[in-house]
């Protein structure tokens, strides 16, 4: 239990540190921005307590917050995206897996299924995310451009993410 704390704790300093140091510059043209730093909320165990859950959830999208200067547009998203996680796991997992204190990552889980899980979240967190952060029905269209655009981009962040670090401990267990 103790190496699963440190371990989600060194992935969240380390995707916050990514988001806040090279993704908050990379973008294209104010559309396509890439959020990677919700694979936090991603891989965190199936068998998560809900309260937990949503706690670190707002506290994943209040730090991101903090670097980005917002007053709680993030921390919002992440919220809808814990409460997608949920709603996600009890209508795909048999109910040996939701009991499971198991990472739903690509290599426990499968490619079909945890690419499913990545984009339907991900276009869940960034509708959120740019509703919130715009709120506002004019341009609409550049907004659901801009939703699907960095939708896009985030998701291909983090299969390229999940298959190198897949790679890497196939390769380490493997050989």
């Amino acid at each position: 239990m103790g190496s699963v704390v440190l371990f989600n704790l060194f992935r969240f300093v380390a995707l916050i540190a990514l988001q806040v140091v090279l993704f908050k510059n990379v973008g294209y043209y104010n559309l396509a921005t890439p959020f990677p730093y919700i694979l936090i909320i991603f891989l965190l165990p199936i068998n998560i307590p809900n309260f937990i859950l949503f706690l670190l959830a707002f506290a994943t999208g209040l730090t991101v917050d903090a670097f980005y200067d917002s007053i709680g547009v993030h921390a919002a998203a992440c919220v809808a995206l814990a409460w997608f996680r949920i709603f996600f796991h009890k209508i795909t997992l048999d109910v040996d897996a939701q009991n499971s204190f198991e990472t739903p990552a690509l290599g426990n889980m499968g490619s079909k299924w945890f690419l499913s899980y990545i984009a339907i979240g991900t276009v869940v967190h960034h509708i959120v995310l740019f509703h919130v952060e715009y709120f506002s029905f004019s341009n609409y269209l550049s907004t659901l451009l801009s939703i699907l655009l960095s939708s896009i981009f985030t998701i291909l962040l983090i299969m390229l993410i999940s298959l190198l670090v897949y790679r890497r401990k196939s390769r380490l267990l493997g050989n």
